[in-house]
């Protein structure tokens, strides 16, 4: 699958793990990944070539202590990279957990043609504490602006103070409120703290909720209550961003995950509304009536309005009321008020999201690539029905990416190369964001994927550029309607079509149930099932009943009899166009010469083929015995095939080199053991093949 998917993996090294820090640097071509005492530098074209690497771990002194505290020496006593930034030109900044001892450095980076570096700067180390959190299980964030670095972390041993820091740079450290763990973001440069009260605390601090649920009825919503990632994606304006947010849920009841998008002005506006404030003998939240003093808390100390310098310049009761009052009373509504993506009674949760702006021949669509639990990449796309105000959402492709069901827990995005970079706990993997080839050699087929990276060109599926100038693309990313797009191409589709259809024999035991495998290229199409038998043109459609039971994956026939041996057409059915993807010849084994095989215990030997068959003791059943036990029809047919494989065997003998090692005298001894079994094996100098 892999494979097929286009993956280039990067397999960790022996003593290191957790490739989840990610910092992309598109201008010198390289990604930069912090993992268990080593910090790496890729090729994002090829991620397998010119990598450099730092060893990093923690002195042997920390690496005792963290042991001696109980802590395990080989999952937590370790120096686990959990911050890279971009510092300056040539530096990068560096904080790990150093072995429940934060530790930061700088990293001297140069890629040139003609001189890499890549090197720790060991002369000085600071102490990470707020920067990195001491424990490599617990999440943390960071942005470094202006030479300032903002960090939401742990602050302790035990991690139980979760705080919003700033650091770096020429102000004094500042951090959130201590014992709340669910201060957000705050990003503030005239944020001082306050003169005697909130003393190096954030004062213009505020925090909202992020709604993610599914309306339902009296009002019940299904909520998405656990935020597992963010991206944010630029538009025309800058000050207004859209917001992805991974969500899952808590609920005991069900298993599920969902994308919400938000947009930058609605966040804004609510922090422009009401304050959430306790009253009443219940102490309930409700929107706050009062008298709010001015400057309004949240906002920007500034000389023009006001006369103000920093926040110290703030009266007493502006931060006597943000002390009291740093959350909002409304809550932020994702766009549409419902989520984008909804996956619900999987085996999987979401854990990571990637966006890229796409641009098509009817607009902007932001392609959305998902990162699971179980180390698949989901690559879905919002489409709108009537208006932007109903989307349908596309899966246009779920990927494996990593070998084994690993939490995928970074993903990153190259759009100058094209590639999607994945972190997991055992290493790294690149893909492409577009595989339009894979969609089939149709117009029609293109057209039905509905991928905004690629169109129809005339002869193939390709990708598709806004201002090429290329012959007549045809592409229908709203609508996928290849009736419309490509009714000029129907003779080509038709002769691909042919070219793309699968076929393939089945044999059924009689009285037995037999599986019918037919899997849709897309799953917005609907299989459609076509029987007729060998003997006869006449075709029928297949319907459920209590033999026949239909599903997602193919057609179950229970309690099969020879009257149900024929051939099944699977067709599949989308926007109103029908192609045929599959063939199934079922041939029936009787029970009769069932039970004359399974009651002998003895092998059947073919001479040649004008001879009888004999039955000689203690001698394997071949696959050609087997067929002509159960009187099969095709025997000249299957004759021709074992033609081919041996004619091809035979031409790679012939092109083996001359130092490959071939024990001849394995197979003449097997020969002298076989003789009379069969004329082709002896020319051949092999045993046949048993199955």
């Amino acid at each position: 699958m892999m494979e097929l998917n286009s993956v280039v993996t990067f397999v960790g090294i022996a003593n290191s793990s957790g490739y989840q820090t990610f910092l992309l640097d598109e201008e010198k071509g390289r990604l930069f990944v912090g993992a268990k005492d080593h910090i790496f530098s890729f090729n994002l074209i090829n991620i397998n070539k010119d990598v450099l690497k730092i060893v990093w771990p923690p002195t042997p002194t920390r690496r005792d202590e963290c042991k001696w505290a109980g802590k395990d020496l080989v999952k937590e006593c370790a120096n686990f990279i959990r911050v890279l930034q971009h510092y300056n030109q040539s530096h990068l900044y560096a904080c790990g957990t150093g072995a429940f001892h934060p530790v930061c450095a700088y990293i001297e980076v140069v890629h040139q043609p003609e001189e890499n570096v890549f090197r720790l700067e060991t002369s000085h180390f600071e102490n990470g504490r707020g920067k990195s959190p001491y424990d490599p299980r617990l999440l943390t964030t960071s942005i470094l602006v202006d030479g300032e670095l903002y960090s939401g972390t742990a602050a302790d041993f035990m991690g139980r103070d979760f705080a919003i820091f700033r650091t770096l740079g020429h102000h004094h450290p500042i951090r959130t409120e201590q014992h709340d763990s669910r201060w957000l973001n705050a990003m503030d440069q005239n944020d001082f703290g306050g003169h005697r009260s909130l003393v190096n605390k954030w004062v213009t601090f505020l925090k909202a909720r992020l709604i993610c649920a599914v309306p339902g009825p009296n009002g019940i919503d299904t909520h998405f209550d656990e935020l597992q990632d963010i991206y944010i994606m630029k538009s025309k304006d800058p000050k207004n961003p859209f917001i992805y947010g991974i969500f899952t849920t808590s609920s005991n009841i069900f298993k599920g995950s969902a994308v919400c998008m938000y947009s930058m002005s609605d966040v804004r506006r609510v922090f422009l509304g009401p304050y959430a404030h306790r009253e009443g003998p219940s102490y309930q939240w409700v929107p706050f009536q009062g008298r709010v003093p001015y400057p309004r808390p949240g906002t920007c100390p500034s000389k023009t309005f006001g006369g103000l310098e920093s926040t110290k310049d703030f009266p007493d009761d502006v931060i006597t009321f943000a002390r009291s009052h740093p959350a909002m009373y409304n809550p932020v509504l994702p766009i549409n008020n419902r989520p984008i993506v909804i996956k619900t009674d999987v085996d999987y949760q979401f854990t990571q999201i990637a966006v890229d702006r796409v641009e098509a021949e009817d607009g902007q669509y932001d392609v959305m690539f998902i990162g699971t639990d179980v180390g698949t990449v989901l690559k879905v796309v919002s489409i709108p029905r009537e208006t932007w105000h109903d989307l349908e959402e596309v899966l246009l492709e779920e990927l494996a990416v990593l070998r084994e069901p690993t939490p995928i827990t970074t993903l990153k995005i190259s759009t100058k190369q094209q590639q999607l970079y994945v972190g997991s706990a055992f290493g790294v993997s690149q893909l492409p964001l577009h595989r339009c080839d894979v969609y089939g050699k149709a117009c029609a087929e293109c057209c039905l994927a509905r991928d905004p990276y690629c169109a129809w060109d005339g002869f193939s599926c390709s990708r598709y550029f806004p201002t090429a100038k290329r012959r007549t693309r045809r592409q229908d990313i709203r609508n996928g309607d290849p009736l419309t797009q490509c009714s000029d191409q129907h003779h080509n589709d038709n002769l691909h079509e042919h070219e793309n259809m699968e076929e393939k024999i089945i044999y059924g035991v009689e009285n037995s149930t037999t599986f019918l495998e037919c899997v849709p290229k897309s799953q917005r199409a609907i299989a459609y099932w076509q029987f007729h038998r060998q003997t006869d043109d006449h075709k029928e459609e297949i319907k459920a009943n209590d033999r026949v039971i239909k599903t997602e994956q193919g057609l179950l026939l229970r309690s099969i009899q020879k009257k149900d041996a024929g051939i099944y057409i699977c067709q599949t059915v989308e926007h109103g166009f029908m192609q045929t993807v599959l063939k199934v010849t079922l041939e029936i084994i009787d029970t009769e010469h069932l039970e004359e095989l399974l009651h002998k215990e003895v092998d059947y030997t073919l001479r040649p083929k004008e001879s009888h068959s004999i039955i000689a003791p203690n001698q394997k059943l071949w696959y050609r015995d087997f067929m002509q036990l159960i009187n099969h029809p095709n025997l000249n047919t299957m004759d021709e095939f074992c033609e081919q494989v041996w004619r091809r065997d035979r031409r790679q003998r012939k092109q083996r080199p001359a130092h490959t090692p071939v024990n001849t005298n394995k197979w003449k001894h097997l020969q002298e053991n076989k003789k009379g079994r069969n004329r082709r094996t002896h020319e051949l100098e092999r045993p046949p093949r048993s199955v």
